[in-house]
């Protein structure tokens, strides 16, 4: 008997909602599917629970059921249900009915109608190739000014550098670098939990870097936590380039994230190595590169000739 039939040998056509999302749940466990992806998916058909009736038997249910259950919860709830939401809970109808139905538990499957409803986020801010250069100006003038700081010169380019998430800079740490030979050098961005450990990645930063960090390091004392401040304070770092270069865009870590991925792609970095500099998967970077080329279009980036097709 293979796995999938095993898994699903105990249901009928009469078995209750319940008992079959645990046994979906624990398929997609048997599946390696992560920890958030069981949670999301298995709260996604808790919803479907409360919605029918108590006695209502998995075979009893239609795609008119289906459709009544998501306009209650568009509606009807009382809790708000955005359209990624939305998007992800008919993603879950689907999976979980067609799972029955491959299995033989139903031989109809009510959800297969049911049309998926694809949610594209907006497009993010991003610095045009000009304002870079203002940025990185305005950031080294307060880096060499009467009462110099070299925290925002130090942050800002090690974001356009390493393409670094807000929390990663936090969580960033003196031996996550590798910067013995400025022209080698590297920086390791690290996960404390194992959940999240293909997240991380070895992301070059340039000589420029090291000698700016160098200077920060020893003005500070950065002993083992390479950014001591708060959240709020990097955020303010930021802020201040913004205001020193008279800046109409408010720089921020997913501006600048975006940014340096557009970098990469105008220079012409290989798309997978651009992907683990972000530390996305294949699957979102299909997504994202769309965007990079919708982005470079817009703000003044020319990418190379090999990029003129988006897929």
């Amino acid at each position: 008997m293979s796995e999938k039939a095993e898994s699903s040998a105990h249901i009928t056509e009469s078995t209750l909602l319940q008992p079959a999302i645990h046994a979906w749940k624990f398929f997609l466990r048997d599946q390696g599917r992560s920890h958030h992806t069981l949670k999301a998916f298995s709260a996604d058909l808790m919803l479907l629970e409360e919605f029918m009736p108590t006695d209502k038997q998995i075979g009893q249910i239609s795609t008119k059921d289906l459709e009544d259950y998501l306009t209650w919860l568009e509606k009807d709830r009382g809790v708000a249900c955005s359209p990624k939401t939305l998007s992800r809970r008919i993603t879950s109808l689907k999976s979980f009915f067609r799972w029955l139905t491959q299995n033989a538990v139903l031989s109809v499957d009510p959800a297969e109608k049911i049309i998926q409803k694809t949610v594209v986020s907006p497009l993010p801010l991003v610095l045009s190739p000009q304002e870079v250069e203002t940025a990185i100006a305005a950031a080294d003038s307060l880096r060499s000014s009467a009462n110099p700081d070299p925290r925002p010169y130090t942050l800002l380019t090690l974001v356009l550098e390493t393409a670094l998430k807000k929390s990663e800079c936090l969580n960033l740490k003196t031996n996550h670098l590798d910067i013995e030979n400025p022209d080698e050098a590297f920086v390791y961005v690290r996960y404390p939990t194992q959940r999240y450990r293909f997240k991380e990645r070895k992301v070059r930063v340039s000589p420029e870097w090291v000698k700016a960090y160098l200077e920060y390091a020893e003005r500070y004392q950065i002993k083992d936590q390479v950014f001591p401040w708060s959240q709020r304070r990097l955020e303010y770092l930021l802020e201040d380039v913004t205001n020193a270069g008279r800046m109409e865009k408010h720089i921020g870590f997913d501006m600048l994230r975006w940014t340096s991925a557009l970098i990469d792609l105008t220079n012409g970095v290989e798309h997978d190595q651009i992907r683990q500099k972000l530390g996305i998967s294949k699957i979102q970077w299909r997504e994202v590169r769309s965007k990079l080329h919708s982005l470079a279009a817009q703000n003044g980036y020319s990418l190379p000739a090999e990029e003129t097709d988006p897929e």
